[in-house]
């Protein structure tokens, strides 16, 4: 009854919003035709395999989010390219507010490694920022490596030997290795995978030797598969505190979090925006969704549309000045 009460609730929020659009856009009736949105389910693209840590924390945003909006929210995961496939695809759907997808940072860093046939700034709309992500250096349990040192002295004394796993080229993890790895001059073998539980498969196995990865990785490590040697945050992880920072180590250039949020095609109408805003903003907040992000050493981290849009504006800044040092930037057409 009281789920009743809210979803009712946030219908007339949101037909209030879409009336102000009506008396507002000067196109009244193309703003009242957007008055019955939604009228199907919302689909929602998680550029990465089912099963990790944000997909699961995004199917309980979504059922959060369509219990507000009145239509259900269905999780579409397309996962390769290190995450990047979201892009294309929502360049390609129509701006009707019925396809969204999650954006991770190397969508940003992907279009300045390569020449692409979309733009994540102008050919995406900013819903808002969701949360980010605590990422570690982890080995398998039955691995002689205690520490971060371990791993480093062996790899230096073995060029190329180490067989070193992340969630694709150009993600966080592998960007992170190479410049860490980089600036110690250890060369190493980079093993690419589509997303966390196959990299976790492959290193609990002993395909791999270590791998970098965000905490998709936490029940791997509270069964004894895998030992963490650290963490790439600025401070330590509440979960393991006896885990130290990789700044901490001595690498003070080693912190990475990787903010991500959710996104729609350019041109969805302003109202309809401000709807799925509305909707996913009190989604992130309940309980059960906090409760979920915990699960995986996370926080939410909201930014609402202009603040998101101004965020990724300067990421991509940053991100273009990191891969010009490293030499990753795509030539210029």
């Amino acid at each position: 009854m009281n789920l009743f009460r809210e979803s009712t609730a946030g219908l007339n929020r949101r037909q209030w919003l879409l009336g102000l659009a009506v008396s507002c856009s000067g196109m009244p009736l193309a703003a009242q035709a957007l008055a019955s949105w939604p009228q199907k389910p919302i689909q929602l693209i998680v550029p990465w395999p089912a099963g990790g840590g944000t997909d699961l924390s995004i199917r309980i945003l979504a059922e959060e989010a369509g219990a507000r909006l009145g239509q259900a929210v269905v999780v579409l995961n397309r996962p390769g390219a290190a995450g990047t496939m979201v892009a294309p695809l929502l360049k390609a759907a129509a701006p009707d507010g019925y396809t969204i997808g999650q954006l991770p940072l190397p969508v940003l860093r992907h279009a300045l490694m390569n020449k692409v046939s979309w733009d994540p700034l102008a050919d995406l709309s900013p819903i808002l920022q969701v949360s980010s992500t605590t990422f570690g250096l982890l080995v398998p349990a039955s691995s002689p490596w205690q520490k971060v040192q371990d791993l480093l002295d062996w790899a230096r004394q073995n060029p190329g030997a180490l067989m070193l796993g992340s969630t694709g080229m150009g993600s966080t993890p592998h960007l992170a290795m190479e410049e860490l790895l980089g600036a110690l001059q250890i060369s190493y073998t980079h093993v690419p995978f589509k997303g966390t539980t196959d990299q976790m498969l492959a290193l609990a196995s002993g395909t791999i030797m270590a791998g970098m990865n965000s905490t998709g990785f936490a029940p791997w490590i509270d069964n004894g598969k895998l030992r963490l040697l650290a963490v790439f945050s600025e401070q330590r992880s509440a979960r393991w505190p006896q885990v130290p920072t990789m700044k901490e180590l001595g690498f003070g250039q080693a912190v990475y979090n990787s903010p991500w949020g959710l996104v729609a095609p350019s041109g969805t109408p302003a109202a309809v925006l401000a709807a799925l805003h509305e909707a996913f903003k009190a989604a992130m907040f309940t309980p059960r969704h906090l409760a979920e992000l915990q699960r995986y050493d996370q926080d939410a981290s909201y930014l609402d549309p202009a603040g998101y849009k101004q965020t990724l504006q300067q990421t991509w800044q940053r991100e273009r000045k990191l891969l010009q040092r490293m030499k990753l930037l795509a030539e210029p057409a």
